[in-house]
């Protein structure tokens, strides 16, 4: 059994909730956020899990063809408040699905309440990072509040010595707001204490096609939707490395759209060129959101089957700490500009054997801007990985 520790972080001030939009800069500290996790509703049962497990999703993605499980890298997790109990969560979860104990820790900034909601949002988080990295390190930095003030400090703990986080997934968001990109900062150009480019990573929200979510809508962060994944892989798998697809729609729920605020990054261009030449478009990437088992026991009876861009959020993050470690076996600094490659590689003659296109279902009734097709679009994406391919592609890019 790997060592499991708490650490704690010194004190940090408590702060307060209050209104969305200022005429002068926004004040982070009465800004609350909202974690993008829901439960199902297909039918419940705490004693045993439903929904789709971790092997049929590794078998639909190619994850179960990548012999690397992102050893030598620590992918962080940023919650807010405690969760007393995800230790314990996520020994049972691990031993639920075969997973190896994973190489865990959570980091306290100060002293955070325990709060239900966030538990549940915190034990998925750690139990998908370790699904898809489970020889990594993984941390859960817990931040004092639900503000977006601490909800960034927690993301600099992770990313600064000793923790030197290479991934970060953040499943959490606040509606788009005046001054947003004063923020920014916040995550650009962002390196760990030993000076590694840092991936980040946000769930691009739950509320369909409404307004985006902050920090989902920074082009300095990889924005992450949600599809709905029906597996054909029985359990237990007859192959272990066998890929088994399925059928792969748009979930429903998926938050997508044409930032207000936030200019086009270059490498949008192209893809985005249909809704818009100047602003932002999210997601940019996508992954299973819907029907996802989780263990948690503070608030709840054990397993909830749960809905949300928060499962897509730290999948992508596992998978992005495997290609690191990859990169790393091969003398290989970590990714420093993980948006770009993938762009890249969708606008290249590769994309079809890298990505899958999801080309059906919607997040609403207003034309193209709610519907998945063809290409890049508003709810999924670029789509979601054939992580084998996508992996070795992600390291022989030389960025």
């Amino acid at each position: 059994m790997k060592r499991r520790s708490v650490l704690s972080i010194g004190s940090l001030i408590l702060l307060a909730a209050a209104p969305l939009l200022m005429a002068q800069a926004p004040d982070l500290k009465h800004m609350y956020v909202h974690a993008p996790v829901r439960i199902s509703d297909m039918p419940q049962n705490p004693s045993s899990p439903s929904g789709i497990f971790p092997a049929q999703v590794r078998a639909a993605y190619g994850f179960n063809r990548i012999p690397n499980q992102g050893a030598g890298q620590t992918i962080a997790v940023i919650d807010a408040f405690d969760n007393p109990n995800v230790e314990s969560d996520l020994a049972v979860y691990e031993s639920a699905f075969h997973i190896a104990p994973c190489n865990f820790q959570k980091v306290k900034i100060g002293n955070p309440l325990a709060n239900e909601g966030w538990a549940l949002e915190s034990s998925l988080d750690v139990e998908q990072a370790c699904a898809f990295a489970p020889q990594a390190n993984i941390i859960l930095v817990e931040a004092t509040t639900q503000s977006l003030a601490d909800l960034f400090t927690a993301v600099q703990v992770a990313a600064s010595s000793p923790n030197n986080a290479t991934v970060i997934s953040m499943s959490w968001g606040y509606g788009e707001f005046s001054g947003e990109t004063d923020y920014d900062s916040e995550f650009c150009n962002t390196v760990d204490g030993n000076g590694q480019p840092v991936t980040l990573l946000a769930a691009s929200g739950d509320r369909a096609h409404t307004q985006n979510i902050y920090p989902a809508a920074s082009p300095c962060v990889v924005s992450v939707g949600g599809t709905d994944l029906i597996s054909p892989t029985p359990l237990p798998p007859p192959n272990p490395t066998q890929v088994q697809y399925g059928v792969e729609t748009a979930w429903d729920e998926s938050t997508g759209g044409v930032s207000l605020y936030e200019t086009q990054p270059s490498y949008q261009t192209q893809a985005c060129a249909q809704w818009s030449t100047t602003s932002r478009c999210v997601p940019d990437i996508a992954s299973v959101a819907h029907d996802i088992p989780v263990y948690v026991t503070y608030g709840y009876a054990g397993w909830e089957t749960v809905d949300g861009t928060s499962v897509a959020s730290p999948d992508w993050a596992g998978f992005f700490t495997v290609v690191n470690s990859m990169r790393a076996a091969q003398g290989k600094g970590t990714l420093s500009q993980a948006a770009q490659d993938l762009y890249a590689i969708y606008y290249s003659p590769n994309y079809s054997a890298n990505f899958h296109d999801i080309t059906t279902g919607n997040n609403g009734n207003c034309g193209s801007q709610c519907d998945a097709g063809p290409g890049y679009d508003l709810v999924t994406g670029i789509g979601t990985y054939q992580a084998n391919i996508l992996a070795t592609a992600l390291v022989a890019d030389p960025n």
